[in-house]
């Protein structure tokens, strides 16, 4: 499949307008809106993070941009009451920062919305629309009032699930978490073969993603936040650290506490880091000598236990003076208390 045709398979509306020649996408290193054997190139190493350069970010965003105006392309672009329009019905977004949501609704109010949004005809209801993607630029104009530019097409729930990753995976707006969640809900659906479509991910990136997500429960999750810097590493340090009964129930308490959840999402994080980390107790060390400088004994001790070391090449019978006085020393100080 072309990069080109791409969406070729898709059902086209009638073309109405007819766009200039759009410049194909510099090289990548994973396929876009491709099909799974696309994915399964030996030749590729896997990409576990998803932390890009300031240079690459920009030009994941001109590649998303080009999806979008390739899928726009020889295409009716109508406006649709934002009333009108549902999410899709695999939710991949968290509750994201009011400071970007906000930079977003000030753009379109300033400049107008620059990309149409794709929908298809709601399965289920009449005159309603399912967004592929662009639930953000809609949550925005929502706020604005007024309608949204979208292009209309015909998608199976498979093509819209891959439209819908894709988008997201060029524009790396998904956080690890997110993209983690995304692909769980896929899986109730979707075979892996269209997950890894969907999401440009390599079979071992998807496993270890899964993996993260099945073991941290859907409320811990809520309660930190998406986590924009917070990379698989980290993650999968918290799903090892809430890995028993106790520990999770810590987690939930901690996170649930108001100045907690005041806190901004990659700040929860962190601090639940540090509660569940076991502490490292300080220990402290001295040395029993005799008066002429003889070492008889090493003693360390900390919060949780005092440990008294005897060489017994070098003193031996003190070491068993010690060992003989120990009962009658308990015995001395149970009479006193």
């Amino acid at each position: 499949m072309s990069r080109k045709d791409v969406f070729a398979h898709l059902t086209p509306l009638p073309v109405s307008v007819t766009d200039g020649e759009i410049r194909a996408p510099k090289g990548r290193g994973r396929p876009i809106l491709g099909s799974p054997e696309l994915i399964q190139d030996a030749s590729r190493s896997p990409v576990g993070a998803i932390g890009q350069s300031l240079s690459e970010v920009s030009r994941r965003n001109e590649r998303a941009e080009e999806i979008e105006k390739r899928l726009a392309k020889g295409q009716m672009v109508v406006s649709l009451d934002t009333a009108d329009v549902d999410p899709s019905f695999v939710p991949d977004r968290m509750l994201g920062a009011a400071e970007a949501h906000d930079r977003l609704v000030n753009s379109i109010r300033e400049q107008g919305q620059q990309v149409p949004i794709l929908v298809r005809p709601h399965p289920e209801h009449a005159g309603r629309y399912q967004v592929a993607f662009g639930h953000r630029r809609l949550r925005a104009l929502k706020e604005l009032g007024g309608g949204v530019n979208a292009v209309v097409r015909d998608l199976t729930d498979e093509q819209l699930v891959v439209a819908q990753g894709q988008e997201n995976n060029e524009r790396q707006d998904l956080t690890y978490i997110e993209k983690a969640r995304f692909a769980q809900r896929l899986q109730q659906r979707f075979s892996r073969d269209v997950i890894m479509a969907a999401m440009s991910l390599y079979k071992s990136d998807l496993s270890n993603m899964l993996s993260v997500v099945s073991r941290i429960p859907e409320e811990l999750i809520d309660l930190i936040g998406p986590a924009p810097t917070v990379g698989r590493r980290s993650w999968i340090e918290v799903a090892d650290l809430v890995s028993n009964a106790k520990t999770l129930d810590r987690a939930a308490v901690f996170l649930r506490k108001p100045e907690i959840q005041e806190m901004a999402s990659e700040q929860r994080f962190k601090a639940l880091i540090a509660h569940l980390k076991p502490r490292v107790k300080k220990t402290k060390a001295d040395v029993w000598a005799t008066q002429d400088g003889a070492r008889l004994a090493k003693v360390t001790y900390n919060d949780a236990k005092l440990t008294i070391l005897i060489d017994r090449k070098g003193a031996p019978e003190f070491a068993s003076f010690v060992l003989d006085q120990l009962q009658l020393l308990f015995e001395e100080y149970r009479s006193k208390n």
